[in-house]
């Protein structure tokens, strides 16, 4: 790649891309690649590759690997453009057909098509999980390759940047990004362009920008599907903290464990390094700031910040007290600001679109689009970006499709393992961080698992309460010994060998792993408990009731 050497430069190389892509446009047979991959998706990349090179096609159908396309439950997951033809489950038995009809002749496939009310729906636009979605975070994910620089050039990538450097102040972005509202998609909710300015004002001869990518809830994929499928939008959100915040620095956090979003990762800085930018003179502006990955092993806790940065320092992921918070004393000591993939991502929409743009999306104090992982009992399962505010109901039953097999909606768990538990009769409850709150769950980092009325309540609080057991790290008692006395306690009660007091004695260990852990897992992670036993304390009862039985 030629390095681009003046934001002039950028501005041509996109249009040239725009006018190679008009003067030949092709049909895109685009397939999900990387979570479609675990149920044979890349063996139906292949076979469409062959079976386009078998039919001398080449010059006029182009096959295209991409990112996350969000009907998880279909997959493989295949669209046909510009037709807008969506097909699920595809095999490789079913390519030619695909190639022969679709492609060469318009003609669908209807056994391949979603169904709704009993009627075939073949294009995209008109299936009902994709009709109620905004997407802004995902407006790239399943329409480009994620592997190809040009692809994001395409689409306006790196124009955020442009606008930037073209005479942008540091602080200008900072107060753009303060005027839209938007606020950490990793589950605090605290507003974004107010930590960008306090690591700005810090003092510091270096400063570092961290992308929270250490994504661990059970359930939840949003922020691999994001580094997956669309890695230079995050990496474009962090070159433009790091002009605001005055740094030279960035690093991706991600769990090792997310191979494809790694390579993707890597892949992506890789090319922007070398059209220039990342790295020294960026577009000739002046402006030095380049990025590096570190991979973490896994742990839940390396999730909380100040754990993170242990862990990319060498040391054991362990949080810290605070204050200094890190945009004071972060990474070696250093001023450092740490926001999540899905945060980073909105950034170029914010500064390319505006303020005002995202901000008249969503609540009066939640603006913009939120990503949620749909997962359990419900028959779309799947990446989901709808505008805050969006009612659960609406989530479960429009989006995602009802209960399955007849069954009744029970509850929702949201916000992750140390989320809470959310009954039917807050189904039309609007999704933003305070009414979530009150309503006894978190936001989290956007996992929504569904449960339907064969659900154990009392099993899913042990279940999570294992997770939280598992990982807390163990350097706070409360957190260490609340857990696992909790998980206990749970384990009796749902084995039928629970006592009377055992409820009692829940109540008051979630009080005090609460108020006193050091970090967000402790002080979050008897949410499950208190939830069920605030909504479904009867099964709590019926379940040592047996045991009074017996």
């Amino acid at each position: 790649m030629e390095k681009l050497n003046s934001i002039d430069a950028l501005k041509r190389y996109r249009k040239s891309l725009e006018a190679e892509k008009s003067s030949g446009e092709k049909i895109r047979i685009l397939i999900c690649t990387t979570g479609c991959r675990a149920l044979g998706a890349w063996e139906v990349y292949k076979t469409f590759q062959a079976e386009i090179e078998m039919q001398s096609l080449k010059d006029r159908v182009e096959v295209v690997d991409t990112g996350c396309q969000g009907l998880c439950t279909r997959a493989p997951v295949v669209t046909v453009e510009p037709m807008g033809v969506f097909y699920g489950r595809v095999t490789e038995s079913d390519v030619h057909e695909i190639v022969s009809r679709t492609v060469l002749k318009e003609e669908i496939i209807e056994r391949l098509c979603c169904t709704e009310d009993g009627k075939r729906v073949p294009y995209r636009k008109d299936i009902s999980f994709y009709k109620k979605q905004k997407k802004i975070v995902l407006r790239n994910c399943g329409v480009i390759d994620p592997k190809k620089i040009s692809e994001y050039i395409l689409r306006n990538g790196y124009a955020a940047l442009e606008k930037v450097l073209s005479g942008m102040s540091p602080d200008k972005v900072i107060e753009e990004v303060k005027a839209s509202g938007l606020r950490g998609r990793g589950g605090a909710g605290f507003p974004t362009g107010k930590k960008w300015e306090s690591a700005k004002n810090a003092v510091g001869d270096e400063k570092y920008v961290i992308c929270n990518g250490d994504e661990g809830d059970p359930g939840a994929f949003m922020d691999r599907a994001v580094l997956e499928g669309d890695p230079h939008s995050v990496i474009e959100g962090m070159l433009i903290c790091g002009y605001a915040i005055g740094s030279g620095k960035g690093i991706i956090y991600v769990r090792e464990e997310y191979p494809i979003a790694v390579e993707h990762v890597k892949i992506a800085i890789g090319d922007a390094r070398s059209l220039g930018l990342l790295g020294e003179n960026i577009l000739g502006s002046g402006f030095h700031f380049d990025i590096e990955v570190k991979m973490g092993a896994g742990a839940f806790v390396c999730g909380e910040e100040t754990a993170l940065i242990a862990s990319i320092e060498g040391e054991r992921g362990m949080p810290r007290p605070r204050p200094p918070f890190p945009a004071v004393s972060g990474l070696w000591g250093k001023p450092t600001n740490i926001n999540n993939v899905e945060t980073l991502a909105n950034i170029p929409v914010i500064i390319l679109e505006g303020a005002k743009y995202f901000s008249a999306i969503g609540t009066e104090s939640s603006k913009g689009t939120k990503i949620f992982a749909l997962a359990g009992s419900v028959n779309n399962t799947g990446l989901v970006e709808v505008p805050m505010g969006t009612t659960l109901r609406e989530l479960v039953f429009e989006i995602g499709g009802g209960i399955p097999r007849r069954r009744q909606f029970k509850a929702a768990q949201m916000g992750g393992p140390s989320g809470g538990c959310v009954p039917e009769q807050y189904l039309d409850t609007p999704i933003d961080y305070e009414s979530v709150k009150e309503v006894g769950a978190i936001m989290g980092s956007g996992g929504l698992i569904i449960m339907d009325e064969t659900t154990s309540m009392v099993e899913i609080a042990r279940y999570f309460m294992e997770f939280c057991q598992n990982e807390s790290c163990g350097k706070c008692t409360p957190c260490r010994v609340g857990t696992k006395r909790m998980l206990e306690i749970l384990t009796r009660i749902a084995n039928g060998e629970g006592e009377r007091e055992d409820i009692g004695l829940l109540e008051e260990l979630a009080e005090a792993t609460r108020t006193s852990s050091l970090c967000g897992l402790g002080q979050t992670s008897a949410n499950p408990v208190v939830s069920t036993l605030q909504y479904f304390k009867n099964e709590y009862e019926e379940n040592i009731a047996k045991k009074a039985s017996a």
